[in-house]
């Protein structure tokens, strides 16, 4: 059976940070807000953009709104790639893992929409046997339904399916459904959200053994 390798998004496969960033800057602007530090805004990544819009409005005193997270899902979607890349070394692994015959898949809580403009722009959308976004299926991460259906979207099976990403949400859907998790050190989590994590890689360019390791072919 072929090894899938199922990626988390933000602060795993890109460094999308800036553009989150600017969108929420832009988000207070318009509401007489003060602007976010990139401390305040990486905290935020990595429970879905209702959360995400949640937690902005909370830090400037203010109440979740519909309208709030209307604008803001509009605005981010049209500026996803403005800033936003892969991190570095992140091309060349994700092609060894395909020569090697590793299938691909993501599994991340951004929404659809902006997860669908964001790899077409940066030309990775046909590298992905399945995209699992925050609004595919009735559940996200942590829930491990989220991690199931986009394996099985992805014609992949559990016991040879293999977690990878930057946050606990990850490494918790990871567990709950008995799939090996590796936390990466690079992204946006902190270091104590690597606690149950099967294994962990510092950078890209190590990807590649340590999932071998946890996966023979």
């Amino acid at each position: 059976m072929t090894r899938l390798a199922v990626f988390d998004l933000d602060g795993t496969l890109v460094d999308s940070a800036p553009d989150i960033h600017a969108a929420l800057d832009r988000l207070a602007l318009a509401r007489g807000l003060q602007p976010y530090a990139r401390g305040e805004v990486v905290a935020m990544i990595g429970d879905g953009v209702k959360v995400l819009v949640e937690r902005a409005l909370v830090a400037r005193g203010q109440g979740f709104s519909t309208a709030a997270l209307d604008a803001f899902t509009a605005d981010y979607t049209a500026h996803a790639v403005d800033q936003t890349g892969l991190f570095d070394g992140i091309a060349a692994t994700l092609a060894t893992l395909a020569a090697g015959g590793w299938r691909l898949a993501i599994c991340t809580n951004k929404p659809a929409a902006a997860t669908a403009a964001l790899l077409d722009r940066l030309g990775l959308h046909g590298q992905f046997a399945a995209v699992g976004a925050g609004d595919s299926f009735p559940v996200k991460k942590p829930n491990p339904e989220h991690l199931r259906a986009t394996i099985a979207a992805a014609g992949g099976r559990r016991e040879r399916a293999v977690m990878i990403g930057d946050h606990r949400n990850d490494v918790m859907a990871a567990r709950g459904l008995g799939v090996p998790a590796v936390f990466v050190r690079w992204g946006y989590g902190t270091a104590a959200m690597a606690e149950g994590a099967t294994a962990e890689a510092a950078a890209p360019d190590e990807l590649t053994s340590v999932l071998n390791l946890l996966m023979p072919a």
